[in-house]
């Protein structure tokens, strides 16, 4: 296991065998055994296999092809839902409407999407995390037939993989590693601890592709413009509201 955290790589093209039930529930089970609040364990996995939905989940994904290529689509939702259930038919009034258990729940999903990923690529499978499951959260919601007090926090594609890419530089350790504690960045440190990320080829090429004169222009100005975060964060703020987790 420790082998797959280092050689872990973004699988973004499957080939179309399934996988077998018996193993897919064996990855499922690592996901349950992770960490969570409280042992209460807040969160569903929404696991889909169908032609028909992964359609349509590769609709709200941005026709992002692995989703249709990919043989298993999991979706991994901060659900009060079903603690709250339980509590009520236990004669026990649940106070979890609010955003410290938001936090906490989507804390719990994550986590638990995190082993399923290790015990999936320990497997030899691929998986790719798709970030655009807080993006039309709304629309998963419809599909995926959540109710209220359940919502889409992260989402991923898993199968045998049909490439076998190079791994995605990591800033150094010293850049997310802070001792004792917290140490600011000065400029000459974040010029050092950038320096390597800047100079690769891949980032050449990017910038001539593109016609910008840095790396840190293509994350503000293309890829997550300010823009587009005040838009998908207002409706993820009024999906949070309509879901029940902020009042």
């Amino acid at each position: 296991m420790l082998n797959t955290i280092f050689t872990h790589r973004s699988i973004r093209k499957y080939k179309p065998d399934a996988v077998a039930p018996d193993l897919l529930d064996k990855i499922l089970e690592a996901g349950t055994r992770a960490s969570t609040t409280g042992n209460m364990q807040v969160y569903s996995m929404i696991v889909s296999t169908g032609e028909e939905i992964r359609k349509q989940l590769w609709e709200q994904h941005f026709k992002q092809n692995m989703v249709l290529e990919a043989p298993v689509h999991i979706t991994f939702c901060a659900d009060l839902n079903r603690f709250e259930k339980w509590c009520r038919r236990r004669e026990a009034e649940p106070g979890y409407r609010n955003f410290l258990w938001f936090l906490n729940a989507a804390t719990d999903a994550l986590l638990a999407s995190q082993n399923v990923c290790l015990a999936a690529e320990a497997h030899g499978l691929g998986i790719c995390y798709l970030g655009t499951a807080v993006y039309n959260a709304d629309r998963l919601i419809e599909i995926l037939k959540l109710p209220e007090g359940v919502i889409p926090v992260a989402a991923i594609v898993m199968g045998y993989p049909a490439e076998n890419p190079g791994l995605t530089d990591r800033l150094p350790m010293e850049a997310v590693v802070h001792r004792e504690k917290y140490e600011d960045y000065d400029p000459q440190r974040i010029d050092r601890l950038y320096r390597e990320k800047e100079s690769l080829d891949a980032t050449r090429e990017l910038l001539e592709m593109n016609n910008k004169p840095n790396l840190a222009q293509i994350f503000t100005d293309l890829r997550y413009t300010k823009k587009d975060n005040e838009f998908f964060s207002g409706k993820l703020i009024e999906l949070l509201k309509k879901q029940g987790f902020l009042p």
